[in-house]
């Protein structure tokens, strides 16, 4: 696998030999000191470019970053056109473990768009093109305080649709079950735990993508409790983890709401809990819920 100064130089090779890329930056993960460093990491480069259509027309190219094992045009999917006069990607797995997402960028876009992600870093300026930008920081990507509004929505959203786990556990549909527990309901969870760590940090911390940083802040056992909420194929799997996912909500909205000095409804919560546990007992053959 190649080391990063090697693909560094790479870049910057590549870039210094071809009089159309006049910069190239870098952005994601790489330009994050708070990111834990892996083997997993990706190159996230762009180069900015006097026109992208010679870089689009020309299929070997690319092939100057070594050998693909295998990769994606995202831009060329059909569903969702990219602009490509202005930004065009190519996502590059290689054969030796190196995955690059580069992008040609014009200049145009990228003096309008450089500056919308902080974690972002200039390698290169042959001619002075870019704006002079911050160091790169992931303070975009902090817990945000919520309002006394937002934490009861995110609250009454979490109790709310966990009717419709009780009524998908009870008909056995796990496929609907499981949309529902993880991109409804879990995203509440999500964002009650990640208030808990703010709060703790005086919100100075990103929890990363899908919260995947929140074990630095929760405690081992409330981790654990979090991981127990995932469920795999079967009916009891499942109604074990949504009362676990509950009982770990209505503990984290309860600590919330008193360092905040926000209300929350926690009889709402015990009501809804109480209609799961009784549609758990609910038999087959029953013609009414009560």
């Amino acid at each position: 696998m190649r080391r990063e100064e090697i693909m560094y130089n790479l870049f910057l090779d590549i870039a210094n030999e071809d009089d159309r890329i006049l910069a190239v930056y870098m952005n994601g993960s790489r330009t994050n000191a708070n990111a834990p460093k892996d083997i997993f990491q990706d190159y996230d480069i762009v180069f900015v470019v006097r026109e992208t259509g010679s870089f689009i027309e020309d299929k070997e190219w690319i092939h100057r970053f070594g050998n693909i094992l295998y990769m994606q045009y995202p831009d060329e999917h059909p569903d969702f056109p990219g602009d490509k006069e202005n930004f065009y990607g190519w996502l590059m797995q290689f054969e030796d473990g190196v995955r690059v997402d580069l992008h040609v960028e014009s200049v145009t876009h990228a003096k309008a768009h450089i500056c919308d992600d902080r974690l972002c870093r200039i390698l290169l300026d042959k001619v002075d093109v870019l704006p002079e930008i911050p160091e790169p920081s992931d303070a975009d990507y902090y817990v945000k305080k919520p309002t006394e509004a937002q934490f009861r929505a995110s609250a009454n959203e979490f109790w709310w649709c966990s009717n419709n786990l009780a009524k998908g556990l009870w008909r056995e549909e796990i496929p609907y079950v499981q949309d529902m527990a993880n991109f409804v309901v879990r995203k509440e969870l999500e964002r009650m735990l990640s208030w808990k760590a703010g709060i703790k940090t005086n919100f100075t911390i990103s929890v990363g993508k899908s919260a995947k940083y929140l074990y630095r802040w929760l405690s081992r056992e409330e981790y654990q409790d979090y991981l127990n909420t995932y469920f795999g194929g079967t009916i009891e799997d499942a109604w074990s983890a949504v009362f676990c996912m509950c009982d770990l909500f209505d503990s984290t909205a309860q600590y919330v709401a008193r360092e905040l000095g926000y209300h929350y409804d926690r009889e709402e919560g015990q009501a809804a809990a109480a209609f799961l546990r009784h549609v758990k007992e609910l038999p087959k053959d029953v013609e009414e819920i009560y």
